[in-house]
């Protein structure tokens, strides 16, 4: 299948590559295709040229356009009527002279807004002028100074070989089989993912992989409140993820694969490393117990994982994300947050300058004259579980405090109150500290040995929900962020969060149109989108480039077993 965009119309085209025919062509009405690689830089010599734009640069001190690049993105979409079916792109401006990256010198308030269909530039924002920071912001070791002194090196070796055993794509570790494939949009796929539990190969998920990405900036000032990134929808025409770095990425005794995509023309391009598997083992144990001489002495097993992992780059922020099969049956799922962070140019050198004024409003003064702007990134991951089988179920285990009678010594408990989500609407979950649940995906046709329906578990790691109201645009474009859990029935045809073309899109796609139906979700074959939510306020030591911010969370077996399975851990 092929998206084919001729002037302002979108095409879908079925594709016979061993006839070299088409056999479908299909005009797809009301939206709009990925931003393509080539689009980044359209009408950039017409917008230099523009007098309006030329007066702006040279107000600024901007003289040698040699040094400065017009860039541009996605609008979004704000309802406005004179937009609409429209390939609206926001211009912004870096100034590059010297640096390695620019991403932070961007041009403050300055922004172009241009038709990239009839390529007519439609509007000039000329605001403040505000000076450029007179330093260099770069990070390399000009900038950063000599590397600490390490006293002792590190070695990570693997004499006899990896643990694991690669056929193509498929993928056996100890207990657990998978295949996993590099992925044009969401960077990779997990899926057949089975385990061995003594004779029986048992069933725990068809297909796992990030939906979307979703990063909403929080200052409402030209150039600023127009940057809500749907990523992998938008940007990812040509790859979401880049060849990991060897050796720093990933150690030593890595296996990479690589990937072959087409180019935003069609052309397939070879890319290496693009996901990378190895063992671990962290220095923790799997399980231990302490005893005495007298009971055999202290007892326990260490712990060893197997990760799979690929790297995103979208403009200034690297993701890393990993899938983490633990010898225990669980799979941890985490991304990382990396790269550089998204500044404004201030005329502020101090943060005293700015308590009481705007600088700090939308933002932190993390540098002279720099501000880091606040921030959010979702994550959204389609989770197509099978929990011994295709038949599975949406169990809701409420936590409740439970009021003890007067003449009891302890006043209250809790206790677990379940049961099971009908139809999509019940199935819409939040995390709530005061009212804890599990989220649970039971077997309809299994049971464990005391007679528990077998189930996996998505236990969530930190998250933060959304702030918006719930009227604003961006939220209701990435509708997903509204729960942190959906549970949909199986549909071939819905695998992003935001629905498969969120570029300048329409509120409401996805996620939200598809449950409107509030179809059953009992005993059948379910599928769960989780979002992972990070607020970020940005700190002084996410500059210049940021340490890795991870998040996570859990898929844990829950009465899948009948005991402990990394019992048989060796010693």
């Amino acid at each position: 299948k092929a998206i084919v965009r001729q002037q302002d119309k979108t095409y879908e085209a079925i594709v016979d590559l061993n006839k070299a025919e088409v056999r479908e062509w299909t005009l797809l009405e009301g939206i709009q295709p990925m931003w393509s690689d080539a689009e980044y830089w359209a009408m950039g010599d017409a917008i230099l040229e523009h007098p309006q734009v030329l007066a702006a640069l040279k107000r600024r001190g901007y003289n040698d356009l040699n040094f400065i690049n017009p860039i541009a993105l996605p609008l979004g979409n704000f309802g406005k009527e004179d937009e609409q079916g429209r390939r609206i792109g926001r211009v912004i401006f870096i100034e590059n002279r010297g640096e390695r990256t620019g991403w932070h010198r961007e041009i403050a308030g300055l922004v172009v807004v241009v038709n990239l269909n009839s390529e007519e530039i439609l509007e000039v924002h000329d605001e403040e002028v505000v000076p450029p920071p007179d330093y260099s912001m770069d990070y390399d070791p000009a900038n950063i100074g000599p590397a600490r002194e390490v006293p002792s090196p590190f070695f990570i070796q693997q004499p006899g070989g990896p643990g694991f055993q690669v056929d193509g794509h498929v993928i056996e570790w100890q207990k657990w089989r998978f295949h996993v494939k590099p992925d044009v949009r969401v960077g990779m796929i997990i899926s057949s993912v089975t385990y061995q539990d003594g004779e029986d190969t048992r069933s725990v998920m068809y297909r796992g992989s990030l939906s979307e990405i979703f990063v909403p900036y929080m200052d409402p000032a030209i150039g600023w409140y127009d940057k809500n990134y749907i990523d992998a929808g938008e940007y990812s025409v040509d790859g979401l993820t880049k060849p990991l770095m060897a050796n720093v990425d990933c150690p030593p005794h890595t296996y990479y694969m690589d990937a072959i995509f087409a180019d935003s023309e069609g052309h397939p391009q070879q890319h290496n490393r693009m996901i990378g598997i190895f063992e671990r083992e962290p220095g923790d144990p799997s399980w231990r117990h302490f005893k005495g001489p007298e009971e055999g002495g202290p007892v326990g097993r260490v712990k060893r994982d197997l990760v799979v992992r690929c790297a995103a780059v979208l403009s200034n922020y690297d993701y890393i994300f990993d899938w983490i099969f633990k010898q225990d049956g669980s799979i941890v799922v985490k991304v990382g947050a990396t790269g550089m962070v998204a500044v404004k140019q201030v005329a502020e050198k101090d943060a005293q300058e700015s308590i009481n004024g705007d600088p700090d409003a939308y933002g932190r003064l993390i540098d002279e004259r720099v501000v880091g702007v606040n921030h959010d990134h979702y994550f959204n991951f389609r989770l197509d579980l099978d929990v011994d089988g295709t038949e599975n179920s949406l169990s809701v285990d409420k936590l409740r405090i439970q009021r003890l009678p007067e003449d009891h010594p302890r006043k209250s408990v809790w206790t677990v109150q379940s049961h099971i989500a009908q139809t999509e609407s019940q199935a819409m979950m939040n995390i709530n500290l005061e009212k804890p649940a599990l989220w649970r995906f039971t077997s309809s046709k299994r049971e464990n040995k005391v007679g528990h329906p077998t189930s996996y578990r998505i236990k969530p790691g930190m998250s933060g929900a959304a702030l918006f109201s719930e009227d604003d645009y961006p939220r209701l474009r990435a509708g997903f962020i509204d729960h942190h859990l959906w549970v949909t029935p199986y549909h071939p045809d819905e695998l992003y969060a935001a629905g498969d073309f969120p570029t300048l899109s329409t509120p409401g796609m996805g996620l939200p149109a598809w449950t409107k139906a509030d179809r059953p979700i009992t005993d059948t074959d379910i599928v769960a989108w989780y979002t992972v939510g990070m607020h970020h306020v940005v700190r002084s030591e996410d500059w210049p480039v940021m340490p890795v911010a991870w998040h996570s969370f859990e898929i844990r077996p829950f009465d899948f077993f009948d005991k402990n399975p990394a019992l048989d851990l060796p010693k």
